[in-house]
């Protein structure tokens, strides 16, 4: 079996990876040189498509019927497509996500609570700010980069590698520096946060590792860096929700830092401040199930 796998993984390595990767190359090109709207609605188009063809389609299905079992089998369906309508426009827009414009009388982005990352700004020490993979999740990173506060963005490194170099050369425009995900890279996080630089963490993806942590009522392994790296440092840990509005406009909303507990015990400390953040995405995502990442597998089927 262990062979069979290594089969599978070279062979697409060799083919697979290199055609999605051109038809991938192409639409980016495409989408960057035509009005955004209309990348937008082309990018749906094509998610919409070649969406519900995918393996990830069933998991988007598997995962809603887990998180809501009254959901009856039409609203599943409708929201699996509305699913890929998102992730479809995100794609879509990524093309020339850096240069939509977050301020000024062509803003696309509505910001609630500006005040609270000016401030954090203004002080001049750290900050983590917390997403999810919510409506397009670049603006959370693009919003702070136009008003001179570019954030040290984490990543996880795309298996297809044009995919990974062209999400490293857009992102890259509006990030202070890019750090991919792992322990050898732990170091500049670290070094990042000394410098007094902001850094950037989107949290609700699967991990192999981490700290299993209730997320829709069953436990998921969750990344315990935020929660450690704010106590560590004792810097403001800021959760930030992107939703999409219609017309590709966006709404960006910015919490106030979130309260540490103080029991006297680290670890408990961090698994309390996980929890929190586990249920408030957990909250975003039930006002707004069509617009996260369904399609990955976020618990330990």
């Amino acid at each position: 079996m262990a062979e069979r796998g290594s089969v599978q993984r070279l062979t697409r390595r060799i083919f697979l990876y290199p055609l999605q990767g051109l038809f991938i190359g192409l639409l980016f090109l495409i989408c960057r040189y035509i009005p955004i709207t209309w990348a937008s609605e082309l990018g749906s188009w094509v998610f919409r498509v070649v969406g519900p063809r995918l393996r990830a389609d069933k998991i988007a299905r598997r995962n809603l019927k887990n998180c809501y079992p009254d959901m009856t089998q039409a609203e599943i369906d409708r929201t699996v497509r509305a699913v890929w309508d998102n992730l479809g426009r995100g794609a879509g827009e990524w093309g020339q996500v850096d240069l939509i414009p977050t301020k000024g009388p062509n803003s696309r982005v509505e910001i609630v609570g500006e005040e609270i990352m000016n401030k954090a700004i203004a002080d001049g020490g750290p900050f983590i700010a917390i997403s999810a993979h919510m409506g397009n999740w670049e603006i959370g990173s693009l919003v702070p980069a136009q008003r001179g506060a570019p954030m040290v963005n984490i990543y996880r490194k795309a298996s297809i590698p044009i995919v990974d170099f062209l999400f490293r050369k857009i992102r890259g425009r509006f990030s202070r520096e890019m750090i991919p995900k792992g322990g050898s890279n732990s170091r500049r996080i670290l070094s990042a946060l000394k410098e007094g630089h902001p850094i950037g963490l989107l949290v609700d993806q699967k991990l192999n590792e981490g700290i299993p942590i209730p997320f829709f009522g069953r436990d998921a392994m969750t990344p315990s860096a935020p929660a450690e790296l704010a106590l560590r440092f004792n810097c403001p840990l800021i959760p930030v929700r992107i939703e999409r509005l219609p017309n590709v406009r966006f709404r960006l909303t910015i919490y106030p830092p979130m309260e540490f507990p103080e029991t006297g015990n680290r670890k408990e400390d961090v698994r309390i401040l996980l929890t929190r953040i586990n249920a408030m995405i957990e909250e975003w995502i039930r006002e707004r199930p069509e617009q996260w990442f369904w399609v990955h597998r976020r618990w330990p089927d």
